[in-house]
């Protein structure tokens, strides 16, 4: 099940925008299942807590306060090789680097607000998906 499972998040940005259809739309289509799905609004201390693995970094506070600035959508999406595959379809970190036809490069405005998050590793798409969803909040479909 460990390869079989990413968190994404529709960050705050793509949420004032509108974006939240499209990209699950692009989601569905790449053969994903959406398995757990909820919109919230991160607090600080949330934020904080979720980006910690980046608090040494000289993005983490202005990275913590756009992810408490609005509602995002967090949702478990299973597939084979669920990671890898999600991280092709959502493009690099900075939309100027992404390819043509993937999420950020559709959807982001800029690198620090690229319209989604991605687990980028197993391990961790395991711990992000237990930190917004109790197990059974989840609906397992294959």
């Amino acid at each position: 099940m460990a390869n079989n499972i990413t968190l994404t998040i529709v960050k705050p940005g793509a949420y004032r925008k509108g974006h939240i259809g499209p990209i699950l739309n692009m989601i569905n289509e790449a053969g994903f299942r959406i398995i757990a799905m909820k919109l919230i609004k991160l607090s600080t201390r949330q934020a904080e807590e979720f980006y910690a693995i980046h608090r040494s970094k000289p993005f983490y506070e202005s990275l913590v306060e756009f992810m408490s600035s609005g509602p995002i959508v967090a949702a478990i999406l299973q597939k084979e090789n669920a990671v890898e595959d999600y991280r092709k379809l959502i493009g690099a970190t900075n939309p100027e680097n992404a390819e043509e036809g993937t999420i950020r490069k559709k959807y982001a405005q800029s690198l620090e607000m690229n319209a989604v998050h991605g687990s980028d590793s197993n391990e961790n798409a395991e711990l992000e998906a237990d930190f917004f969803f109790a197990k059974s909040e989840r609906t397992d479909c294959m």
